[in-house]
């Protein structure tokens, strides 16, 4: 197959491509990298212009007149330029109801254009859009990354603003030209498959894909166990770091020789990392429902991750609680009792570690995963 895969957030895209690959087909990633994180892609739509220190000063004075960034304008120059190549492929992969990441008109125009001169176009749930944001405003789930937003909506209106640009009227044209030209929509975890499930275009649940190979854990050599939290500050909030804060703060106190807590803030990936391999217990996020790519990540790798792993999630993989991970809820209490617990019996550390690994090799290799989403391609 020729597949066309448009916009990436997490690293999901490129994963997925080195697994399709792998099997043997023909592959083209199309991004604009994410901001910061920088992910590769065949095919860039990066701001350059408007990123450079010429184009950020009417990029400046524009944002400050209009609350609007020019880059996204540039997005979409930039996707228009290459859209020539953008044809005759089996399959169009969407990252979310904005993959190219520009304004509504041209989000809209170019897709429409995307969608006439290719076959099949799927629709990935994998984080914001207008299906999640409404069911999550419903308050139908027990807990998500709007509770802090439901709980306090004054506090916190301007760092959920873009959720709402999903259910804007303005966008709402986007959601239906995607919804009238999509195969189908398939979510990538437990988090979105509720929102999902009763839409005629729901075609089903498939597991991130993870292409990494490392099979070795990387030993913690200190006596004490190692706590790593890391902190994103544009999406604390909605990951609920407070909570892991405060846990922290008690379990420093209750454990002073037994425990070395690792605070990771707004750093680099790469220096991330020397944080992330001293660690045997790395704290995720407390509103999901399943893992995502940095509780992946630290699982493959035999640390004990605290990140989503409910009750759905337990029942449809057959695993008993804490048995692969930490299910980490929004209550201090809680978390205190689960660290505790593990740092008095330091070989559940261990043990736990070990499933995790085999959990992710066995259930989320590229490769595997890659097979599912070519089922789906193919069911006509």
């Amino acid at each position: 197959m020729k597949i066309l895969l448009v916009g990436e957030f997490s690293g999901l895209h490129n994963h997925l491509k080195k697994g399709l690959m792998a099997i043997g087909h023909e592959v083209t990633l199309v991004n604009n990298g994410d901001a910061f994180k920088d992910f590769p892609t065949d095919i860039s739509i990066k701001a350059k212009f408007f990123k450079s220190k010429l184009g950020n000063i009417p990029r400046q004075i524009w944002f400050r007149l209009f609350n609007y960034d020019l880059a996204l304008v540039e997005h979409g120059i930039r996707f228009w330029w290459h859209l020539s190549k953008f044809k005759n492929y089996d399959v169009v992969q969407l990252i979310n109801e904005a993959p190219i990441q520009t304004t509504n008109t041209l989000e809209y125009l170019l897709l429409k254009k995307l969608f006439k001169q290719n076959n099949k176009v799927f629709l990935l749930s994998c984080g914001v859009d207008s299906y999640q944001v409404n069911y999550m405003l419903s308050k139908k789930p027990k807990y998500s990354v709007m509770t802090p937003y439901l709980e306090n909506p004054k506090v916190h209106t301007k760092t959920y603003a873009y959720y709402f640009d999903f259910i804007n009227p303005r966008f709402n044209k986007i959601t239906d030209l995607i919804y009238s030209n999509c195969s189908g929509i398939i979510a990538t975890d437990f988090d979105y498959i509720d929102a999902l499930k009763d839409n005629k275009k729901y075609v089903g649940y498939i597991p991130y894909p993870l292409s990494n190979s490392l099979s070795n854990s990387l030993s913690n050599s200190n006596k004490k166990v190692a706590i790593l939290l890391g902190i994103n500050t544009g999406n604390a909030i909605k990951k609920g770091i407070s909570y892991f804060q405060e846990a922290l703060q008690i379990i420093e106190e209750q454990y002073p020789n037994q425990v070395e807590v690792l605070i990771a803030q707004d750093l680099p990936y790469t220096v991330y990392q020397t944080y992330f391999k001293k660690a045997d217990i790395v704290l995720d996020q407390v509103y999901s429902f399943d893992q995502g790519y940095n509780a992946l990540e630290g699982m493959l790798h035999g640390k004990v991750v605290f990140t989503g792993a409910e009750t759905q999630f337990l029942e449809y993989y057959h695993l008993q609680e804490d048995e692969i991970c930490i299910n980490a809820l929004p209550n201090v209490s809680y978390l205190v009792e689960k660290l505790s617990f593990l740092i008095e019996n330091t070989s559940k550390i261990d043990e736990i570690g070990q499933n995790a690994k085999a959990f992710v090799k066995k259930h989320h290799d590229a490769k595997i995963v890659a097979q599912k989403y070519l089922e789906i391609y193919s069911n006509d």
